[in-house]
């Protein structure tokens, strides 16, 4: 069988993104944006996708790394005839009027580091998701890509090796920096190497930038930091959205069926993420991520999705593109996403919490402040008509809606931190009558979700089963880390889910059977609960252990095999990656004082 590691690293400019494989193919690249048909598409067709690859004729070894503090990807190749270097970037940098550079382009800066390597660039172009043939044609300044058939589509490469040894895949000798560039825009400059280097540069200055903003730690500051720079990736500037990760439709399970698309904002994912990194000193995340969902919702009335297109599209109609073979062979490859339509009342309070966060840490201008105000009484009157009824909860089950314990929890969170904003808007008047309703949710769960059988807060009302997001019941400020009834459901959850070190969400079949492998974010979860309740080595020793199933990058999927660790789903996670911070901060906590927290939270530098 195939190596089927995701040994990729991501590189982006908040526009798009693209994969590039420990060998330093291009194997994911959607353009002009996030959502985009895919441009290569070898991750989920090795023969049909597409690629952009790199092939030495006298390789002995590769090795990759990041710039540091950067999302500049740098791929070493040491040949029998030479060693090289390829740095790909996507441009993103500030003009002194304050507006970015962040163009639908890839670049690749080739640096000759010894000797006189060769190899053959293997350049395959598959527009529109591969569903026609992409046509090639040499241009005076460019190579054109194109479509004849369906949708029509471009694609303009950019170099100074030879044309005809890149068309045609020809040896190719390294003698001084070369260049390409990927763009989905004709350009209006002439490109040379200076000019891309140049680029690059100012890119790399700007990740360093972004960078220096972000709370330094004593320990675990490099995953913390690579984490962080990956969310910020996964962030859409044009909207302020943020993706719950870069791909569609790798599998949780190899030749199994659980196979999604991934790039669009979920309200709770991006919430999630814009609360870690503003927790780090990077507001403006959090700041264009509410002008967003201030955008989605005009209307007083308007009901909130769980999800949205990045570009605030309502509308996520899910198809399948058969053609395809799927990434392991693990069909179908799914477009867009049908649970847009389904109810998951955890998303009021995950929002709230982080609007409640915004507004305590920042002075936001009259009309912004009065937009949010709006939505957060929108959100209360939407928990009102919604908290009793039962839904899809977090894990989206497809089939049967319950009574989920982590969405009655949300609600309840929902309502709680809408009266603490009340307080900081000096809104008195809505207090009261909020805290009779905060009141009436707990009430409710704590008659309706514990279980006396197995001694813990149960997945939903009337249940046995147990569900590893009720740990984050301590995390919302429901329940203390010292109540006995949060300690005993720690390790009830871990002694019933948790499974060769790593965890289950759930073990009660759901529509598609019991999950075969271990949502990464779940393990984190357990680990954050174990320190809080005062497991605190063993807590320390999970979460080491946790951090070395990475991949060679430091980037985690959505999934890890129970047996082999093989990270599986899409990749890279929002979800893990602000798991791994949280927790990590989590363990700090006490290194940093709170006015150093405050002050790093309260630093705005001209970069961010």
């Amino acid at each position: 069988m195939e190596n089927l590691n995701l040994n990729y690293g991501i590189i982006g400019n908040c526009k798009s993104a693209a994969l590039v494989s420990e060998n330093g193919s291009i194997d994911w690249l959607c353009l002009p944006k996030f959502d985009a048909p895919s441009v290569f598409a070898k991750l989920l067709d090795k023969d049909k996708g597409g690629s952009m690859s790199i092939i030495p004729e006298k390789l002995l070894s590769t090795s990759q790394e990041y710039i540091e503090r950067t999302n500049l990807l740098s791929t070493r190749f040491v040949c029998e005839d030479g060693v090289f270097e390829v740095i790909d970037f996507m441009p993103r940098y500030k003009y002194e009027d304050g507006s970015y550079y962040s163009p639908a382009d890839v670049a690749r800066v080739f640096n000759r580091i010894s000797g006189a390597p060769t190899f053959k660039i293997v350049y395959d172009p598959r527009l529109e998701y591969a569903l026609h043939e992409t046509f090639i044609s040499e241009h005076t300044s460019f190579i054109k890509a194109i479509t004849k058939k369906g949708s029509y589509d471009s694609l303009y490469l950019y170099t100074d090796f030879d044309f005809k040894k890149v068309i045609n895949s020809e040896t190719i000798t390294l003698t001084s920096s070369k260049y390409m560039l990927v763009s989905y825009n004709q350009k209006l400059l002439r490109q040379d190497i200076h000019r891309v280097k140049l680029k690059m540069e100012r890119t790399k200055v700007y990740w360093l930038n972004w960078s220096e903003n972000t709370t330094t730690f004593s320990k675990y500051n490099d995953e913390i930091s690579r984490s962080a720079l990956t969310l910020k990736l996964l962030s859409y500037d044009k909207t302020g959205a943020v993706l719950a990760a870069l791909t569609t439709s790798l599998p949780e399970t190899i030749g199994e069926v659980r196979n999604w698309d991934y790039r669009f904002c979920w309200i709770r994912d991006g919430s999630m993420v814009v609360k870690i990194l503003t927790q780090l000193g990077h507001s403006t995340v959090a700041q264009n991520y509410l002008r967003f969902i201030v955008d989605i919702l005009p209307e007083k009335d308007e009901k909130m999705q769980i999800m949205y297109g990045i570009s605030g599209e309502k509308r996520l109609s899910e198809y399948e593109l058969p053609h395809m073979a799927g990434y392991g062979d693990s069909k179908p490859v799914r477009v867009g996403n049908a649970a847009y339509k389904q109810k998951q009342n955890d998303i009021y309070g995950i929002l709230m919490d982080a609007i409640f966060q915004h507004f305590s840490l920042f002075a936001a201008s009259l009309s912004y402040s009065e937009d949010l105000w709006t939505v957060v009484r929108n959100v209360v009157k939407m928990v009102e008509r919604n908290w009793q009824k039962p839904d899809k909860g977090i894990w989206e089950i497809r089939n049967e809606s319950k009574h989920f314990t982590f969405s009655k929890v949300l609600c309840w969170v929902a309502i709680d931190r809408a009266q603490k904003i009340a307080v900081l808007l000096k809104q008195d008047d809505y207090i009261k009558k909020w805290k009779k309703l905060e009141d009436k949710i707990r009430t409710d769960i704590e008659l309706n979700a514990w279980s006396e059988a197995k001694q813990s807060y149960a997945q939903a009302y009337g249940s046995d089963d147990l569900d590893a997001s009720v740990l984050l019941m301590e995390s919302y400020g429901f329940i203390s880390a010292k109540d006995e009834r949060y300690k005993s459901t720690v390790y009830a959850i871990q002694g019933e889910l948790e499974h060769n070190g790593l965890m289950y969400r759930y073990i009660n079949q759901d529509d598609f059977g019991l999950p075969k492998s271990s949502f990464t974010i779940c393990t984190f979860w357990l680990t954050n609960a174990l320190y809080k309740i005062g497991e605190k080595k063993a807590a320390i020793e999970r979460f080491e252990q946790l951090l070395t199933y990475s991949n060679h990058l430091g980037l985690f999927s959505e999934d890890l095999d129970f047996e082999t660790k093989q990270q599986l789903g899409n990749f890279p996670q929002a979800y893990s990656h602000l798991a791994l911070i949280e927790t990590a901060i989590t363990i700090l906590d006490g290194e940093i004082t709170n006015e150093e927290k405050i002050m790093d939270v309260l630093r705005y530098e001209t970069f961010h």
